[in-house]
């Protein structure tokens, strides 16, 4: 039996949740639930000037948002740092690191007569073979031993095998002189002691790699599966930045996109099955595989990501639709619903949430279920209420009094109407979308009947008839 799949998200808590770092998540999560593994989740928050609470609280939501649930509790880097000066400790003692008590400014000085010279800059430390008997009483840091010949092999899963050659190695600082662990080793120690079988990361990583190896085989570790992910870059194909939009998950939650959508598209950034565009976390699941992930960077599509929405706000439940709807409302800053809004809305959701693509798309198809008495046209609605306009819903407004409240008797009734007059059904349309929702474009005229119900029509036929007769 193979070990259990487990992989890892592992973001630094110094700002909102990346859409780019939304993207890994989403890629370890879909590897690992596809295949009945683990998904955890690591805060690295050892840069303690720049860690805040508050954006540990934001990638949390941002998770939450995007459904990305984690399993077991969540580690936090910085309190495992003990342990990592532990290991750093422990290949000291095996011969496998060094003390070096080369100062900053004696490591700067080489660097500047190596780039003098023209020659390679990487340091090599004077202590790396000296004798303990000459060590000074001094601050030191902890280096690795790095391999001085041969090369490294990266066997990454979707760039292939990457070669490097181990004298562009230099010999890396573990712990520093305060005694502190340096990031590098801190994600090796907890990726091992997590379990962690797959590294699914951006590919700005992957020259990282080849470092971290050092330290997962001078432990006798097993090296994890890597799989370095392509960036994402913005529509004109450079690094993603704030000029291209929104960059955090909730920005895009706040924008109205519907989290599903959001999984899908995000999932499509970069990796592919075959020809298809739109499914569902099901499939999502079952399909995802790192061969199908690019080795080119891909391109925010804000067009694409629309399209994707819209086909998962119609085909959503309405009742789930709703809850994350009001969801929507609160990460926007907006009113809530009161109780009329919202059983309103539910019974328009039918007629309201094709072709939707957005959440304030959704909302304002749904403004006639949502507005309330007296309704004040728009300027393109009252151009459809003059005094003619106003005396015909005044003459139909008793028709539908005694109307039986059905799609099939009101298309009746209309149409009958329409044809006393010698006119077409057409014409009342824009009179009656006026009357009902104060807009010129609104959903049907039987849909927003048939929402609102028979004593609320009528209302709001009478209002607009009345003001013809004032």
């Amino acid at each position: 039996m193979s070990a259990p799949v487990v992989t890892r998200f592992a973001p630094s808590p110094t700002g909102f949740l990346h859409i780019g770092g939304a993207r890994t998540a989403l890629f370890n999560w879909l590897y690992a639930r596809g295949r009945g593994g683990k998904f955890l989740l690591r805060i690295e928050d050892t840069d303690r000037a720049r860690s805040t609470p508050e954006a540990t609280e934001a990638i949390l939501e941002g998770m939450a948002w995007l459904g990305l649930d984690h399993d077991g509790d969540i580690v936090s880097q910085f309190e495992n740092a003990p342990r990592h000066a532990a290991v750093a400790q422990e290949l000291l003692a095996a011969g496998k690191a060094y003390k070096c008590f080369s100062t900053p400014e004696e490591i700067a000085a080489f660097r500047d007569a190596a780039r003098e010279k023209g020659e390679n800059t990487l340091f090599r430390s004077p202590w790396r073979d000296a004798a303990p008997a000459t060590h000074p009483d001094a601050p030191f840091v902890i280096r690795i031993r790095a391999p001085q010949s041969g090369q490294t092999v990266i066997r990454d899963q979707v760039q292939g095998d990457v070669t490097i050659d181990n004298a562009q190695l230099d010999d890396m600082i573990l712990l520093r002189s305060d005694g502190t662990p340096v990031y590098m080793l801190a994600v090796v120690v907890d990726d091992h002691d997590m379990g962690v079988t797959h590294v699914i990361r951006g590919d700005d990583h992957l020259n990282n790699a080849a470092r971290q190896m050092m330290i997962y085989e001078a432990m006798g570790w097993d090296v994890p599966v890597w799989a370095h992910i392509p960036l994402i870059h913005g529509p004109d194909g450079k690094k993603l930045s704030k000029r291209h939009g929104a960059l955090g998950a909730q920005e895009y939650q706040a924008m109205g996109y519907p989290a599903a959508g959001m999984r899908n598209y995000l999932a499509r950034l970069g990796w592919s099955h075959g020809d298809d565009e739109f499914f569902s976390d099901a499939q999502a699941r079952e399909w995802f595989d790192l061969s199908g992930i690019g080795k080119s960077p891909a391109r925010l599509d804000f067009k694409k990501l629309e399209n994707l929405c819209g086909q998962h706000i119609a085909a959503t439940e309405d009742a789930a639709l709703q809850r994350e709807l009001v969801a929507f409302l609160a990460a926007a800053h907006q009113p809530e619903l009161n109780p009329d809004q919202a059983e309103l809305l539910g019974r328009a959701m039918y007629c309201v949430k094709e072709r939707a693509k957005t959440f304030p798309e959704l909302l304002d198809k749904a403004y006639f279920a949502l507005t309330s008495r007296p309704i004040t046209p728009d300027e393109k609605a009252a151009k459809n209420l003059d005094s003619v306009s106003r005396g015909i819903l005044g003459e139909l407004t008793p028709q539908l009094q005694n109307a039986s409240w059905s799609r099939e008797n009101l298309e009746a009734v209309l149409n009958a109407f329409a044809e006393a007059r010698e006119t077409k059904f057409g014409k009342l349309a824009g009179p009656l979308r006026a009357a009902l929702a104060g807009r010129a474009v609104t959903p049907s005229v039987f849909d927003m009947m048939l929402v609102l119900g028979q004593e609320e029509t009528l209302a709001r036929l009478t209002d607009a008839a009345d003001q013809a007769a004032g």
